[in-house]
């Protein structure tokens, strides 16, 4: 197994309210020119969850189980750099008071973060819900190999991954290669702690070539060429891992969003191609 610093790890709570979707024009203009009227962000999205397709819905960055969000901006700051993919959420408020959840990740721009629960659960939650996330993650790191960055994981799900070491370089599963030339929307952040980036879908060839047109919310894929140490860059040889949050677009340089959990700036991650690298099957199965 490979070794991290977990008791070194704050455990500390951080708090949103499950928002309301919103929309100003119900316009939403197409790569391709078209003008579509589609559901995106917010709200309890009760039919689309981890381990389902991130493509083929009638929707523009749809975000998979529940959104929320904290109406202050400085509180909104904390939740989302502190949560990281796998913490416990606790519902605190309403009908669904005590129940619990999983943080599956962060979408940038409108600043959300998403928790998967189950049916039963989002049955009963309501807009303003109050939740509660036991956030613990930030400051993680690999004791025998910190050239590899670590980012928005929860030790309990990195355990679960069961990473190996082969000739010096970090074997990590996913379901996907992903060329860092077809990667769009959030590039030019200067950190990865918070927010995701696009896979554009829009060429047909790459898409065919990388398989992307089965990509699952919750997937574990590879952006290569991908350096996140500081932000998001083009770098050769670098490998950088992450979990889709966000379904496809049709917004001109938008598609299935992913934040980031790895990233090697020497290349020293070795992505091993395993379907099942899901946030799903970590978090119900294994």
């Amino acid at each position: 197994m490979i070794k991290i610093n977990e008791n070194e790890l704050v455990q500390m709570s951080v708090i949103g309210e499950i928002t309301s979707p919103s929309m100003r024009s119900p316009y939403t203009i197409t790569a391709d020119g078209e003008l579509k009227v589609l559901p995106g962000t917010g709200g309890i999205s009760y039919n689309v969850r981890i381990g389902m397709n991130a493509s083929g819905w009638q929707a523009d960055h749809v975000e998979p189980g529940v959104t929320i969000k904290n109406s202050n901006e400085l509180n909104n700051g904390a939740l989302n750099v502190l949560s990281c993919i796998g913490n416990v959420a606790t519902v605190i408020s309403g009908e669904a008071k005590g129940q619990k959840g999983y943080v599956t990740g962060k979408h940038g721009g409108c600043e959300h973060v998403l928790i998967d629960f189950s049916e039963e659960v989002m049955e009963k939650l309501a807009i303003g819900d109050k939740i509660q996330i036991k956030s613990v993650g930030v400051g993680l790191k690999m004791i025998e190999h910190q050239d590899i960055k670590v980012f928005n994981i929860a030790p309990d799900l990195f355990k679960k991954l069961n990473l190996q070491e082969i000739d010096g370089k970090l074997q990590v599963p996913v379901t996907h290669l992903v060329p860092a030339k077809i990667m769009g929307s959030g590039i030019g952040r200067d950190n990865v702690y918070r927010g995701d980036y696009d896979i554009q879908l829009f060429d047909e060839t790459s898409v065919k070539e990388f398989g992307l047109d089965n990509l699952k919310f919750g997937d574990f894929v590879a952006v290569m060429d991908a350096d996140h140490s500081y932000g998001r860059i083009f770098r050769e040889g670098s490998v950088s891992i992450g979990v889709i949050v966000h379904s496809d677009c049709v917004i001109a340089g938008h598609g299935p969003g992913v934040a980031t959990i790895f990233t090697s700036k020497e290349g020293n991650i070795t992505p091993v191609i395993d379907s099942n690298a899901n946030l799903y099957n970590y978090f119900y199965k294994s």
